[in-house]
């Protein structure tokens, strides 16, 4: 992922981020089955969708907890 991609999922809302983990939570459970069915060629794949679901559920995180502690990022 490049930094300008980052960079633009910091800006998105916590909604928009919700949606992203899920989406891709999805996403990697699908690549699983076909990797277990032997139908995916491009194993890479998979190591980046579980990279950007930890991307999105830390930016998730950051703004939870500056929530509670009352700053703002």
């Amino acid at each position: 992922m490049k930094k300008k991609d980052i960079q633009e999922m910091k800006n998105r809302s916590s909604a928009e981020l919700t949606k992203l983990v899920e989406d891709s939570a999805e996403k990697l459970r699908a690549l699983r089955f076909d990797l277990a069915a032997g139908k995916v060629k491009n194993v890479a794949q998979l190591r980046e969708v579980r990279k950007t679901i930890a991307r999105a559920r830390t930016f998730l995180h950051a703004r939870n907890a500056a929530a509670i502690n009352g700053t703002s990022k």
